[in-house]
């Protein structure tokens, strides 16, 4: 079984250009956090109230291993960036 982790963000500046910005930062994880099994960033293209900005999807092994990740320090810098830039944000976990 693997564990996925999906993670919708709203930003609060919406220009394509800082959308993209943010999802390059998220993207840049790719590589750099061992636990990391797969990561799929996705920039909404149906603009509505309800509709947020960019989402997140990620894969790992174990819930351990995503509690690595959490804890990670690449992904505590990308933490950080997203503490700056977002609105808010939901998330679900699931496992396959």
């Amino acid at each position: 079984m693997s564990l996925t982790h999906v993670v919708l963000f709203k930003l609060k500046d919406r220009s394509p250009e800082a959308v993209e910005r943010t999802a390059a930062v998220l993207r840049s994880m790719e590589g750099n956090i061992p636990q990391l099994r797969s990561i799929e960033v996705g920039v909404n293209v149906v603009p509505s109230p309800r509709a947020y900005d960019i989402a997140l999807i990620t894969r790992f092994d174990s819930l351990a291993d995503m509690e690595a990740y959490q804890v990670h320090p690449f992904h505590q810098g990308v933490l950080a960036h997203m503490r700056e830039v977002m609105e808010s944000a939901v998330a679900v976990d699931y496992l396959t």
